[in-house]
């Protein structure tokens, strides 16, 4: 797989501030989704809790094993890095727990004083109100049962595709991590598409060099194809496609999955099958670079914001010249 970054030449009629032969139109931050159709997406759970909530792989068999009582309480707790390297981490799940449970579990009071004591130590106001509720997680945006669709906020730019997948509710999913609960297959099957990767390679903000994907960005912001519920059927076939290459490398991490050097075959051929379905719900012919799919999704972006702006009279704060 060639480098993403190598430098080409193009001759090009002009040239927008994405650096794009396409529209000139600037992606601003949207608190919603272009497309009403669409799940939000939003930020996993930060904690806010001085660590105390938060317990590392190294120590989870001992902690268990003092306080056999908390097991109940514990949760596979994932941010990007624990997600895309298939890194373990737990923390203290304390939502709805029962008080005189709670009491018989002593180093679990212990951690819930430390974190009082961290909120009200804090300078700032908001962080000060949380010592009121300890226990929790300072922002709580965890859905309650189902499953939901985890985004890494940072990946490689060395990878091809951002590394997303499905989770189960039981996992809890910090703010390193961006959420869409109820997510389908469909929709997995558009966002990891070659499709959405360029669009999320031209308007994402970097960390580095390092893509740093965005809700208000990226996501609110992509003009999803309009397509029919037997093409949204094949879409879903192929996305499974894609799930199911990797389940043939159980000891392989995303982080392996998706190394340009690394990358099976058979991954690389079921994405390879759904870019090829996706790239057809926006059009017949197919496009032939990177280059054509962006100036083709900023030409669909800007009539969809114009719609939009007619419809609503005010929405977003898009703009075209």
């Amino acid at each position: 797989m060639s480098n993403l970054l190598e430098p080409k030449a193009q001759t090009v009629k002009r040239i927008n501030a994405y650096l794009a032969d396409a529209q000139n139109v600037f992606i601003d931050s949207r608190s919603s989704v272009l497309d009403a159709q669409t799940n939000p997406m939003v930020f996993g759970s930060m904690p806010n809790d001085g660590g105390n909530l938060i317990i590392e792989e190294n120590e989870y068999a001992s902690f268990l094993q003092q306080e056999p009582e908390a097991e109940r309480y514990i949760r596979p707790f994932l941010g990007a890095e624990e997600f895309i390297n298939s890194k373990k981490r737990y923390c203290l799940w304390l939502l709805n727990a029962e008080p005189q449970h709670l009491k018989k579990c002593p180093l679990i009071i212990a951690r819930i004083q430390k974190v009082r004591e961290h909120c009200e130590g804090s300078s700032r106001e908001a962080t000060r109100k949380l010592a009121q509720t300890p226990s929790l997680f300072g922002e709580i945006r965890q859905p309650e049962s189902g499953h939901y669709l985890l985004v890494p906020r940072v990946s490689s730019e060395r990878r091809r595709y951002i590394p997303i997948g499905f989770l189960d509710t039981s996992v809890i999913a910090s703010d390193s991590t961006l959420i869409v609960p109820n997510a389908t297959l469909y929709e997995f099957g558009v966002l990891t598409s070659q499709m959405h990767m360029v669009w999320m390679r031209t308007v994402c903000w970097r960390l580095k060099s390092d893509y740093r994907y965005s809700a208000q960005i990226v996501y609110n912001n992509f003009p999803w194809p309009d397509a029919s519920e037997a093409q949204k059927a094949a879409i879903i076939q192929k996305a499974q496609a894609v799930l199911d290459a990797r389940a043939q490398f159980p000891d392989s991490s995303l982080a392996d999955l998706y190394d340009p050097n690394t990358m099976p075959p058979v991954l690389t051929k079921a994405h390879a099958a759904l870019d090829s379905a996706v790239d057809k719900l926006y059009r017949k012919t197919a496009f032939p670079d990177d280059a054509t799919r962006v100036a083709f999704l900023f030409e669909l972006y800007g009539k969809r914001r114009r719609g939009c702006l007619r419809g609503s009279g005010n929405g977003g704060r898009g703009r075209s010249v």
